[in-house]
């Protein structure tokens, strides 16, 4: 059986390959479709390859298809932070960009840094990440209407369309709200999580969903899934002249951050073991952000925690 390594370029209607087979690199372009995955797997079989390492970016949702296509094939795929490939590539000092050389690179860094392998969540997470992610993009379009009526507008037509429209889209996020929650409640295991999570001062119904969504027992520990969310401290220091204060790393699932910042500060007022934190943090003269930073890092050690335990938030679960 032939190993290699194939890198993947994505783009809407198109993706770009560039396969390294016994030091040899072939490049060609398919069409994101299911035709096109067709196509690639025929191309790849007139080569000899039986399996492949495939390595592509979590750009979107452009690629999930494909990812999964090639995975029930029983290919290797790996799906990796764009930022290591734009790091990686800045290491080998590329300097130009096309669809094909990124494939290249991509299958470089497959070949050289072996990322872990992917697997597809499961139908029922699958559906959670698109509901939220439908929650999500009307609550910006929501913000965005509500901007440009309180911009002044003197069109009292124009005021009216806009009001309606936002009233709509209140509608549709109570509906798709409601929609998370009996998702849920239709499979018991998830159910389940919800009610662990929600038992956490600061954590209600709909930050649950976040959490369940990127299925956080899939990390083997609660630094895991903090460096996931970027919520890790990144130091900056430097011989005797750099001495940068410590912030998030940033570098990390963006969306879990959001859904953490707004239930952390109320953690702040309402959960016992994140107000002590903050409180220390306060009196160390931590900048506000900071402790916010803590306080989100904190929240989900601690839904790590009680998911991982099977056992509902106990404030005192330390000293017992």
């Amino acid at each position: 059986m032939s190993s290699s390594v194939l890198g993947i370029d994505i783009a809407k209607a198109t993706y770009a390959v560039a396969l390294v087979l016994e030091g040899r690199v072939s490049k060609r372009e398919f069409p994101n479709t299911p035709r096109g995955f067709e196509q690639l797997s025929a191309w790849l079989a007139r080569r000899g390859v039986e399996h492949v390492h495939a390595c592509l970016e979590a750009t979107g949702r452009y690629g999930d298809a494909l990812a999964e296509y090639l995975y029930q094939a029983g290919h290797t795929v790996s799906v990796v932070n764009p930022a290591r490939i734009k790091a990686y590539m800045r290491s080998q000092l590329v300097r130009n960009k096309t669809d094909q050389l990124d494939a290249a690179v991509i299958a470089d860094f497959c070949r050289t840094q072996n990322p872990p392998p992917w697997a597809p969540p499961p139908p029922e997470i699958r559906e959670l990440q698109e509901l939220l992610h439908q929650y999500t993009a009307l609550q910006e379009a929501r913000q965005q209407e509500a901007n440009r009526l309180q911009a002044g507008l003197k069109a009292q037509t124009v005021q009216d369309l806009i009001q309606d429209h936002l009233d709509f889209l209140d509608r549709q996020l109570v509906e798709i709200k409601q929609l998370i929650q009996d998702h849920l409640n239709r499979y018991p295991h998830l159910k389940a999580q919800r009610d662990l999570l929600t038992s956490i001062p600061g954590i209600g119904d709909l930050t649950a969903a976040h959490l369940i969504a990127v299925e956080p027992l899939r990390f083997v520990d609660a630094r895991a899934i903090t460096a996931f969310g970027g919520l890790n401290p990144m130091v900056r220091t430097s011989g005797k002249s750099i001495r940068g204060k410590p912030r998030l790393s940033k570098i990390g699932h963006h969306d879990l951050r959001k859904a953490l910042y707004f239930p952390a500060i109320t953690a702040q007022r309402w959960n016992p073991i994140v107000k002590a934190l903050c409180e220390r943090l306060v009196e160390r003269g931590l900048h506000p952000m900071a402790i916010i930073g803590a306080a989100m890092r904190k929240l989900l050690c601690l839904a790590y925690g009680v998911l991982k335990s099977g056992r509902p938030f106990d404030p005192n679960y330390a000293s017992t």
